[in-house]
């Protein structure tokens, strides 16, 4: 049984949410069951944000997520509210432009990505969300980074989907050169 459990999370306005829905939207593109709950403070932007997304090919019973296999973080204050409830072995996925402390657990994996810097030589610093989606997909083969791009496409803006393709390919080249 294929199981993947990941949060994402970071301030608002840096497109946590949209991660998660495009994954979601992969995961139901390729039959599989999804769960996508957003969490959020009353802030519209600046506050705190957060997602769980559940893909998986067995039933999905709660999308309360307890022990993720994968988180992402963009910012300092998610790394120490989620590190530590990941689960041993799982993968973190960091905004090392955002995130200030190196991670403290030695029983994870951690892809650590400049992703601010990265979205900039592509074009726009505000496509880092997807840099690190990309990373977090290739390294996990969750869904193919095909698959992604089509949920892109189909669910997405035309008008941004050349820049985040180009994003998410970046980081599909962290994924796998860790």
């Amino acid at each position: 049984m294929s199981l993947q459990e990941v949060i994402f999370a970071g301030f608002g306005g840096q497109g946590i949410l949209s991660m998660g829905k495009f994954l979601a939207y992969a995961g139901m593109d390729c039959n599989m069951n999804v769960s996508w709950l957003p969490s959020y403070g009353p802030e519209m932007r600046g506050g705190t944000c957060n997602c769980s997304v559940i893909v998986s090919d067995d039933l999905v019973g709660s999308p309360v997520i307890t022990k993720p296999s994968a988180v992402v973080v963009m910012n300092r204050p998610s790394l120490d509210k989620f590190e530590p409830i990941l689960k041993v072995g799982g993968l973190l996925v960091i905004d090392s432009d955002l995130v200030n402390r190196i991670p403290k657990r030695k029983d994870i994996e951690v892809i650590s990505i400049p992703a601010q810097i990265e979205g900039e030589k592509i074009g726009d610093k505000k496509i880092a969300n997807m840099i690190l989606l990309g990373a977090l997909i290739k390294r996990t083969g969750i869904v193919s980074i095909d698959v992604v791009l089509e949920a892109l496409k189909k669910h997405g803006k035309e008008s941004f989907f050349e820049i985040n393709k180009q994003a998410i390919e970046k980081g599909a080249e962290y994924g796998e050169s860790v």
